[in-house]
């Protein structure tokens, strides 16, 4: 580029419309250049950028200028002033908020008047800080220093931003300011990231011992553990364990969390993982092994003989197969999102889904994670895309992929929840003998939310003085294991609904192992958020959640594209029909997945609503929505959604919930029994998903009531063959269905 374009491009960006505040950008993405012209842009804007509709918002807007236009003293002022302003927000840690742009800015402040360069300087101030902190308020601020995903995604997003900024002439000052926002974290994640990871090695082996462990279980296999304790404690501790089949060597925050909170820690992978040679086998062997894991542990001279266990997903599912061996040792479990396998995954209520199709990739492609196979997400969502167009047997998908997925192709002789997943995890009386006390987390958009409830429901049922608590809210899968998103899936959370779920799990500990206070927040056993009432509420069950079921029936009265839903039934019983077509793939049924949350429209193209009228009073769904559906049909078996949504007085439509399953299987999961075509058969269903959330004066409840048929799970043709063999072929015949009027669902409401 020469120097006249240089000077002319140089003028344009220090020039402003000041009546409309637009900001004119270069046409550029040379990045010596660039580091000329965006602190020009900072600049810029701090000329006209002097305030906002949030004052948090804006002093976090106005300290990134600052530091990207050089105007560190400045930048240092604002941060103390946000963290002033921000006490409530992170007791205890305010003083660090904002720490890595804080030691940024005084790095550079002090390059600047001196000759010594950034690194050292920077080194040096890092160094000071984390010798005067402790151990929790280390751990709490080492992410800070390291992006997530990466600089290379952060550069690859202030690309894409300053290209979208290219194509006008000029942009507003909030594009401006997020420009600005977007190449400053790019600039100092490119600066600090390099020397952090040093650094936090340094400190981390400053304050604990960190050592191996390979321990044998008694069919000879090798558990790999990694042992972390506090230095100078000599006297026995209770000990933290995680056991967990993520064997992870670049991850050593999770292995360093529990001695942060006081603990002497212990990670422990499955067999095959980490430094373990055995065969990688997920689930079938992880009860006996942890309990091993325990054992061993209670043993060891640093250990007063009180163990806990913690974590989420697949970590929570080894808790629960663990606590089936009931280890003397073993005083409380703590499991975030417990997956159990065969019923929230490979399948759920019988129907295989394709959502974990690589995660057997992901765990056993190596010793640690696959992340190169398993973070692609164009080969996953060509596999299911193109699965759904051939019409091959789902038995056959992997031939799809062009990979053999041997795990799969184990579980899928498995159809029913019969012994080979019965033995995996606590069943039926199992939980009778499981009296040590337990909280459970998740949410209302958690993927396997039906599998964390089960553990809950089944411990409840056969134990009933279970010391069994709950806590929920509108998380997601990964949400729940933090303590949730401002936003999530376009959602505004309430905010008292974003708490610290490893704090509180880190009370509970402390609540069991050392005698500390039980968790503010666990008032009773069930703790739930009530999605748009901003609250917190407590019951003693489930049930109490709700203090009344709306019991509403299908009806065949249809006004425009919905049918009542109505509190009384039909007088005369009529039906209503549905055709699907599986040979056809052009289209698809049963858009049944929450996301987004909020939907502006639905596809009406196929399945059945039911709407009721407009409630005149505000309340409360609270549960799981439940049912029963009369059909007759011309085949032997189909899988069903039901779907719930609330559609607001604004005419958005607020999913609350969802079911999916085989009616083959709804009386039992352990059994299948085909339906009779020509017979009216009567199909519960139950394992739904649970919800709290508010309903506004004027608010209808929605129903949409459809046929699964969709690239997402096994299409189930009806022939009454294992649905994995049926493929297209057995197609000819539509599935042919008449819904019976005195079909109801059963919505668990409190006003």
């Amino acid at each position: 580029m020469n120097r006249k374009i240089c000077m002319a491009l140089l003028c344009l960006i220090l020039t402003n419309c000041c009546l409309a505040q637009e900001y004119y950008i270069p046409k550029t993405d040379d990045s010596t250049a660039l580091a000329k012209r965006m602190p020009l842009l900072a600049s810029n804007v701090l000329l006209n950028y002097k305030t906002d509709n949030d004052e948090k918002t804006y002093l976090n807007n106005l300290f990134r200028l600052q530091i990207l236009a050089g105007k560190y003293s400045g930048a240092l002022k604002t941060i103390a002033s946000l963290r002033n302003i921000s006490d409530a927000d992170d007791p205890g840690f305010t003083n660090l908020l904002c720490v890595q742009h804080e030691l940024y800015a005084k790095a550079k402040l002090q390059q600047s008047s001196s000759d010594t360069g950034f690194n050292k300087t920077f080194t040096g101030i890092f160094q000071n800080l984390f010798q005067g902190i402790g151990d929790m308020q280390a751990f709490h601020i080492s992410t800070a220093f390291i992006t997530r995903n990466g600089v290379a995604e952060l550069k690859n997003n202030f690309m894409q931003a300053l290209a979208n900024a290219q194509q006008r002439d000029s942009v507003s000052i909030s594009d401006a300011i997020a420009l600005c926002r977007n190449y400053y974290i790019m600039v100092l994640y490119q600066h600090i990231q390099v020397l952090a990871h040093p650094l936090l090695s340094a400190d981390e082996n400053r304050r604990y011992t960190i050592e191996n462990a390979l321990i044998k279980t008694q069919d000879g296999a090798t558990i790999h553990a990694i042992v972390v304790r506090k230095k100078g404690v000599t006297t026995p501790q209770p000990v933290v364990l995680q056991y967990t089949i993520y064997a992870d060597s670049s991850s050593r925050r999770s292995i360093i969390e529990p001695a942060a909170y006081g603990y002497t820690g212990v990670m422990a992978y499955s067999r095959g993982k980490g430094l373990s040679t055995d065969v990688i086998v997920p689930f079938e062997h992880d009860g006996r092994d942890a309990n091993a894991v325990i054992d061993w542990i209670s043993k060891q001279s640093w250990c007063n003989g009180k163990i806990g266990m913690y974590g989420g997903s697949y970590n929570g599912f080894t808790q629960w197969a663990a606590a089936k061996y009931r280890h003397p040792a073993l005083k409380t479990i703590v499991p975030y999102v417990a997956a159990i396998p065969g019923q929230g995954l490979p399948m759920e209520n019988n129907v295989f889904i394709t959502p974990n199709y690589g995660w057997n990739f992901y765990v056993t492609g190596n010793h640690y994670l696959d992340n190169k196979v398993y973070n692609n997400p164009q080969r996953w969502q060509a596999l299911d895309s193109n699965w759904y167009a051939s019409g091959a047997a789902y038995r056959k998908i992997d031939s799809i992929d062009g990979t053999p997925n041997p795990l799969l192709q184990k579980y899928l002789k498995h159809p029913a929840f019969d012994k080979f997943w019965q033995d995996q995890v606590p069943y039926k009386k199992d939980f009778a003998g499981i009296n040590i006390p337990v909280l459970t987390f998740s949410g209302y958009y958690d993927d396997g939310q039906i599998s964390a409830l089960t553990y809950l429901i089944e411990h409840n049922k056969y134990n009933p003085k279970a010391n069994h608590y709950l806590i929920i809210g509108p998380y997601d899968h990964f949400g729940a294991q933090r303590g949730g998103e401002a936003v999530l899936r376009d959602y505004a959370v309430d905010p008292v609904a974003l708490i610290s779920t490893r704090n509180i799990a880190f009370q509970w500990l402390d609540y069991i192992l050392k005698g500390g206070k039980k968790p503010e927040i666990l008032k009773d056993k069930i703790n739930y958020e009530v999605m748009g009432a901003n609250v917190w509420k407590h019951a003693p069950t489930l049930q109490k959640m709700a203090d009344k079921t709306l019991k509403l029936y299908l009806t065949a009265v249809k006004k425009g594209e919905y049918y009542n839903l109505s509190q009384k039934k039909q007088a005369t019983t009529v039906t209503l029909n549905q055709q699907v077509d599986f040979a056809d793939r052009k289209t698809s049924n049963n858009d049944y997945y929450p996301f987004p949350i909020i939907k502006k429209e639905l596809d009406h193209s196929n399945g059945l609503f039911f709407i009721t009228q407009p409630f005149d009073k505000p309340f409360s769904v609270n549960g799981m929505f439940s049912g029963e559906l009369k059909a007759l049909i011309n085949k032997k078996d189909m899988d069903i959604g039901v779907v719930l949504y609330e559609v607001t007085p604004k005419g958005e439509y607020f999913e609350l919930s969802y079911f999916l399953g085989r009616a083959s299987y709804a009386g039992d999961m352990s059994k299948r029994v085909l339906l009779h075509p020509g017979k009216v058969e009567t199909i519960p269903f139950s394992r739904s998903r649970l919800v709290s959330r508010q309903l506004s004066k004027g608010s209808r409840l929605l129903v949409v009531l459809n046929i699964n048929k969709n690239s997402s799970g096994q299409i189930n043709y009806g022939t009454g063959k294992d649905v994995s063999d049926e493929t297209i072929k057995d197609a000819k015949t539509p599935l042919k269905i008449k819904w019976y009027s005195d079909s109801f669902v059963n919505i668990p409401v409190a006003y």
